[in-house]
């Protein structure tokens, strides 16, 4: 490609620079652009690797429509399918409604996947599909969807490394290298790390009205020897700090090595760390799967205590108009269903009887004593002595977090061979 059509492109997107590395990235950046192959740009942290894939949407055919950029490491783990292949109503606590995901809203779009090498093992079996097929399912949905997006993908991370230690899928990552763009670090760019100190020099200069730095010729030779290992982040913060700190406007080589520091720094690609033992931890799932079966019991015992009051209410009312002798307009015959009581009563006024606590309490406790078909007896076990745990063994307290009386925790510890008559008789005594 020729030289003045790469100067536009640096003119729009603000890059600076002429080294053979960088414009080689974005000459193959601009002829895969028309193109729906995957892109991987390799490269360490801080070299600018976002821009390139906002320079291949908009020399794309795609470029009037959606662009995400997704940092895949910023998302949880639990959260990160839903957020980008999207979720039905319920599937989780707190999906309160149906959600489109990335893949979703961006169709016919681009998505810039920055960090696809943090990616969980369960995720990338998803990605691996939507590449291939063009296909996904949203958590917790069986309807399977079809999209059409453009995967750019980005990484620090040394692919090779996260394959042979089986954090990363080989499948994908050939899958996602289609086209790979090896974006240069800033320590074999030349001098385009005195051009890019100049312009955030003038950028300090201008923002804060502060006389503009420069640097001597010993300086120089410093700024172009040194590795950079936070590459142009690393290079526009000491820039800032020298705009800002010193008191001199021209930069000496022994002020300049005040703000560099000479340590050793890594400049490698990262490599993603091996789980001790290579086991996984599920408590984070325990956790979630023991919130769910809360807050699922608490709704059935909500919904039983409802229906219990309710039929209580229908009783009463039977009875009151038995005994009245006659049948009034609004009296609910036997014919009468239970759902249809609630909308009589609204209508017309109602005498609502009196129930005593302790009556209530028991028709409760019996309604909870009936066979239980959402639990197992194994999970039965797990939530009371979660409940204990959680509670330092008061068995009140774990009562009223499971929604449970306290006849009914005893009976239940009773089950499971928890010693339950013994801390009831404890309980009783204090």
């Amino acid at each position: 490609m020729d030289t003045s059509e790469l100067q536009k492109v640096k003119q729009r997107y603000n890059i600076v620079g002429n080294s053979d590395g960088l414009n080689r990235a974005l000459d193959v950046a601009l002829q895969v652009a028309p193109t729906d192959l995957s892109v991987l740009i390799i490269g360490e942290s801080g070299v600018g690797k976002e821009i390139i894939p906002r320079v291949i949407h908009d020399h794309s055919p795609r470029r009037r429509e959606k662009y995400f950029a997704i940092n895949c490491g910023s998302i949880p783990e639990g959260t990160i399918d839903s957020e980008l292949f999207g979720h039905e109503k319920g599937s989780f606590t707190g999906a309160i409604g149906e959600s489109e995901g990335y893949f979703g809203i961006a169709n016919k779009g681009t998505i810039f996947l920055d960090e696809v090498g943090e990616l969980p093992i369960q995720t990338q079996a998803r990605l691996l599909r939507v590449l291939e097929t063009g296909e996904y399912i949203r958590v917790g949905g069986q309807e399977v969807r079809k999209t059409d997006v453009r995967i750019v993908a980005a990484t620090n991370v040394n692919m090779r490394k996260a394959i042979s230690e089986g954090r990363f899928r080989e499948d994908l990552y050939y899958r996602l290298n289609t086209i790979p763009i090896q974006m240069p670090p800033l320590r074999e760019r030349g001098n385009d790390i005195l051009l890019l100190f100049r312009l955030f020099a003038m950028q300090m200069a201008e923002k804060y009205r502060l006389p503009k730095i420069s640097l001597s010729e010993d300086a120089k030779g410093i700024m172009l020897k040194y590795k950079w290992p936070g590459n142009v982040r690393q290079l526009k913060n000491i820039t800032e700090q020298m705009s800002v700190l010193s008191q001199e406007r021209e930069i000496s080589a022994e002020m300049l090595l005040h703000y560099i520091p000479m340590d050793e720094e890594s400049t490698q690609l990262a490599t993603i760390p091996s789980q001790t033992g290579g086991a996984h931890s599920y408590e984070s799932e325990r956790e979630l799967l023991y919130k769910i079966l809360y807050e699922l019991r608490g709704n059935v015992s909500d919904l039983r205590r409802d229906v219990s009051s309710l039929r209580k209410q229908l009783d009463e009312a039977r009875q009151l108009n038995g005994a009245s002798g006659f049948a009034s307009p609004n009296a609910i015959t036997p014919v009468e269903s239970v759902s249809d009581f609630p909308a009589r009563m609204d209508k017309t006024p109602s005498i609502r009887p009196v129930i005593p606590h302790h009556a209530t309490e028991d028709a409760i406790v019996e309604e909870i004593n009936e066979p239980e078909t959402l639990n197992l007896n194994d999970l039965g076990r797990q939530m009371l002595e979660k409940a204990l745990e959680r509670n330092n063994g008061n068995r009140k307290k774990a009562a009223q977090e499971l929604g449970i009386s306290d006849r009914t925790l005893y009976r239940r510890l009773k089950q499971y061979g928890l010693n339950g008559d013994e801390e009831e008789e404890n309980d009783k005594n204090k």
